[in-house]
């Protein structure tokens, strides 16, 4: 089994990503960029390739390994255990809950992070084994992945940080290692309706990456994702607590929030169902909510009224068209054109009843936004109340 790395190449245009199979055939995905100074250049939309307003280096990145599916032998007499998993992103709103519900259920859980000055200790305090690995970096993938049966893909890129650089170019190179490392099963995480939006990047990224993991010929479960209620918490909860201003759209977006720990404990139950191999799933909250309605029913919940500043829909376009023209601000523009795609009429929702009827999951248990906003609220109501009595308490003892 030999794998080759990236090499950089000195040439304008596309990059292009190749796995090549040794047993079968040979499977190719391309991504390419093309940007010019038009800031409403659509992008040119196929299975495999995004085309928007920019030529980036050329990269090449190939994997030489057999096409079977079957159980890697470290060593003679040494099978890989299902139970080793590898988290992706296990620092992120997602991987954690992921981390966490796997060590729960009896997981050896293993977590790739990149090194970072302060260290993710609390996975170590969990129980979980901490490797070291950057995605913008390939060669460092394969060494994380000895000894591991499924990956649980919950990362993207930082907010500073290209798009393309861990979100397409990483997740090539993750897939393409785990094809030539035998990885049993390869768990992805996407986005609902990504493939209605090429204009936008991350999107199409998203969409080309569902693609290029269905052509790699690994066992997979890819999941898409509406929104996390764990967000809503320092968009709109705290700001109202703290009489800060919150921030939202005049835009009449839908988006059916779901609680990430309901999200892991679906994700292993389809782990362990093999009539949801190779699927792609949506995973969607029990209602669909409107900013609105979001920032009312924290108000209600907060018992004050929310300093609310809008921002039209126009400002966010205009901003986003403004930021092409700068070399330096494209990436930005790339993330303004999701938060446009957000703030529009779109509803991120799907229907559950036929994911829940094949998980074997009843509605019920899933947490709705106005139970989990309500607990929160009540359990940081009674502490902000403790520490205010303990306060007074203070004040008369001195």
């Amino acid at each position: 089994m030999a794998l080759r790395l990236p090499t950089q190449l000195a040439t304008r245009g596309t990059f292009h990503h190749h796995l090549n199979n040794n047993s079968k055939s040979t499977m190719t995905a391309a991504l390419s960029w093309r940007r010019t100074l038009s800031p409403d250049t659509p992008l040119i939309h196929s299975s495999t390739s995004l085309t928007t307003k920019k030529s980036y280096v050329q990269q090449m990145v190939t994997c030489s390994a057999s096409g079977s599916t079957q159980a890697v032998n470290l060593a003679p007499g040494t099978p890989v255990r299902p139970t080793s998993i590898l988290v992706v992103g296990s620092t992120g709103t997602l991987g954690r809950q992921i981390v966490r519900r796997a060590l729960d259920e009896g997981y050896d859980v293993r977590c790739l992070v990149r090194p970072r000055p302060a260290p993710a200790d609390f996975l170590r305090d969990w129980g979980a084994t901490v490797v070291n690995a950057d995605l913008s970096k390939p060669e460092t993938i394969p060494a994380t992945f000895v000894g591991i049966h499924t990956i649980i893909d919950c990362a993207t890129g930082r907010p500073e940080e290209p798009i393309k650089t861990v979100d397409w170019e990483g997740k090539v190179a993750l897939i393409q290692c785990a094809k030539a490392m035998g990885i049993q099963k390869y768990v992805f995480f996407s986005i609902h309706n990504c493939d209605k939006h090429p204009e936008v990047p991350l999107m199409e990224i998203k969409y080309c990456t569902e693609k290029f993991l269905q052509d790699s010929g690994l066992p997979h479960i890819t999941i898409r994702l509406c929104g996390f209620m764990q967000g809503l918490i320092g968009q709109y909860a705290v700001p109202i607590l703290e009489e800060k201003s919150v921030w939202g759209t005049d835009a009449p977006t839908r988006i059916a929030y779901m609680d990430t720990q309901d999200i892991a404990r679906l994700t292993f139950i389809a782990l362990r169902n093999e009539k949801v191999n190779g699927k792609l799933l949506t995973f969607a909250g029990p209602r669909a909510w409107t900013t609105q309605e979001v920032i009312a029913l924290c108000e209600r919940l907060a018992g004050q009224d929310a300093n609310v500043t809008t921002v039209p829909v126009t400002v966010l376009r205009f901003t986003r068209q403004l930021t092409r023209f700068f070399e330096w601000t494209n990436d930005v523009a790339d993330r303004l054109a999701f938060s446009e795609v957000l703030t529009s009429d779109t509803v991120f929702s799907a229907p559950m009843t036929e994911t829940y009827d094949l998980l074997g999951v009843d509605a019920k248990d899933i947490v709705s936004l106005e139970k989990y906003l309500q607990d929160y609220f009540t359990n940081i109501l009674k502490k902000l109340k403790d520490i205010k009595a303990q306060s007074k308490q203070t004040d008369i003892i001195f």
